[in-house]
């Protein structure tokens, strides 16, 4: 089986960095360390506009991929070996930096303050949001310890790697949905669970599901455990009508029951949507003045590595914009 991917945490950015200085007022602090935050820290810094970055880690979102065959550039490209070309896109330059750190609370004033859980409070004239999305997890044993050894939480992005093989869907929304769609094409069986009694996705979808004969959905079912070794091997299941505990054989999960955008320190501050994504204009700003957004944790449609490099480009742009005009008043 070809599930050996290992994805170690991307290291703190050493060329030419130095620390975040609190008293300091920066043009831009961009929040965020995954393709979005890295792509706009590149623009801002060849705008030569005075630029610091916070971040807990590097990478994001696709650090957890296996492989990628849909970023341009590259016919094949592993996750975490593109998260590691974005962070050395972004050394060239001088960088100011705030690294493992959690922004926590943002004032919006004229000079914006940034509250960090290492307790200091960086200062900024504009603010660029890219804090991403995380993905909801079943909290079961053996779902951590398996990511990228047959644990998934994206198919567009990792489906190929289960030709031919068992696999098991966790949901019954758009997204599940969607995911057993993609893997019947190539997987030889692909098993819906779903915690409820029935699916909750868009008829449209679950038409073209049933076009495929090589799936089957438990309803009423949860996953308690996710058994293997190296690469997953086995699911245990909780039959809730039952309340049965049994094992089946797969070589994969896909856990497709949604995601959160990181946008909790930020509400009160700019609007966000029902799914509480930050609302953006097409030019990535938000509801407050100065404050920026861009990638998954926004508004915008299709989340996906390449719109969320191009909406950070966009940000910077706009940010870089607004302050120039600013300075000039």
């Amino acid at each position: 089986m070809n599930f050996n991917f290992q994805f170690p945490v991307i290291e703190q950015i050493e060329k030419r960095t130095k620390a975040i200085e609190e008293n300091t007022i920066y043009d831009v602090i961009i929040i965020g360390g995954g393709p979005s935050a890295l792509t706009a820290a590149v623009y801002c810094l060849r705008k030569g506009v005075k630029t610091a970055l916070i971040t807990k880690e590097f990478g994001g979102q696709i650090t957890e991929t296996a492989t990628i065959e849909n970023y341009m550039g590259y016919k094949y490209i592993e996750g975490n070996t593109l998260a590691q070309k974005f962070k050395e896109q972004v050394e060239q330059f001088e960088l100011s930096l705030a690294y493992n750190t959690v922004v926590e609370k943002v004032i919006n004033d004229k000079i914006k303050k940034i509250y960090c859980s290492d307790g200091k409070v960086y200062l900024s004239r504009s603010i660029i949001i890219s804090t991403g999305k995380r993905w909801k997890t079943l909290n079961v044993v053996g779902e951590k310890e398996l990511v990228g050894k047959g644990v998934a939480y994206c198919a567009i992005c990792d489906a190929p790697l289960f030709k031919d093989k068992t696999v098991l869907v966790v949901g019954g929304g758009n997204s599940a949905v969607e995911a057993a769609i993609d893997l019947c094409k190539i997987a030889k069986k692909v098993i819906l669970v779903q915690n409820l009694e029935k699916y909750t996705a868009d008829k449209i979808l679950l038409d073209k599901l049933n076009e495929f004969n090589n799936f089957e959905t438990l309803f009423s079912h949860t996953v308690s455990k996710i058994n293997g070794k190296n690469f997953v091997e086995s699911v245990e299941l909780h039959d809730l009508k039952n309340d049965r505990i049994f094992n089946i054989e797969v070589q994969g999960v896909f856990i497709e029951i949604g995601l959160i955008p990181n946008s909790e320190a930020f509400e009160g501050v700019v609007a966000l949507n029902q799914y509480k994504e930050i609302i953006v204009d097409c030019a990535c700003k938000t509801s407050a003045e100065g404050i920026f957004a861009a990638g998954d944790v926004t508004s915008v449609p299709y989340k996906q590595i390449i719109i969320a490099a191009g909406e950070g480009a966009k940000a910077a742009l706009s940010a870089c914009e607004y302050i120039l005009s600013n300075k000039k008043e």
